[in-house]
């Protein structure tokens, strides 16, 4: 999937042979925000501009723009995945989730 970023937010960006446009929506916000255009430049500037109408809207009601996460996070991995994280965690004195937290963040950081 292809995507787009300005002032920290995230879009994805699709392309419709039918209509001959690019045509995406921002990401990580509680709503949907659509943006669309006829070449790259013309879908950057919606993108932009949909971004920065966004911004205001949230402003002018006093909400927070970015969606809100709980910082929980279920996943599903490989038993034996499972088995060497748990021993990774042992040996750094650590519990598994405080392990997890810490990779994750190191990971995050470089991305």
């Amino acid at each position: 999937m292809n995507t787009i970023t300005y002032k920290g937010y995230l879009g994805t960006v699709n392309f419709s042979e039918k209509d001959e446009c690019f045509y995406g929506k921002i990401e990580g916000i509680d709503g949907l925000v659509n943006f669309e255009g006829d070449s790259v430049s013309t879908l950057t500037k919606a993108f932009h501009d949909a971004v920065d109408d966004y911004v205001a809207y949230c402003i002018e009601a006093g909400i927070e723009p970015h969606k809100s996460y709980s910082g929980q996070l279920n996943i599903r991995i490989k038993p034996e995945t499972h088995s060497r994280i748990a021993a990774l965690a042992k040996q750094a004195g650590e519990s598994i989730n405080a392990y997890i937290n810490e990779t994750l963040e190191q990971r995050v950081a470089f991305a």
